[in-house]
């Protein structure tokens, strides 16, 4: 995987929610990929993502009643519930949570 496609993600992903690319690590910082004024996000740029992770998001969609946000829940047996994971599509979190300009209301 080339530096110029996980960069062009993090670069994407920013603009998609209003946010930069803080990607700092070459410098030895703890910095997230980027950030927003109320999000910080860490990008995982895959050449393809498991099929039961995409499974579950369609399988949502598919079941989500009209006005209802979509998500998958992942939780690992043994580990406490609120640490479970909680998995959307980014253009229903935009759509959901509004555009970048409005993003952190």
């Amino acid at each position: 995987m080339s530096d110029k496609t996980w960069k062009q993600a993090e670069r994407e992903v920013a603009a998609r929610i209003g946010g930069v690319r803080t990607a700092n690590h070459a410098l030895g910082l703890k910095t997230p990929d980027c950030e927003s004024d109320w999000l910080s996000v860490e990008v995982k740029h895959r050449k393809a993502l498991p099929g039961w992770l995409l499974d579950a998001l369609a399988q949502a969609r598919t079941n989500a009643s009209a006005g209802k946000l979509s998500v998958a829940v992942l939780h690992q047996a043994g580990q406490r519930y609120d640490d479970a994971l909680v998995v959307l599509r980014l253009s229903d979190f935009i759509d959901w949570f509004g555009e970048p300009d409005t993003l952190g209301r």
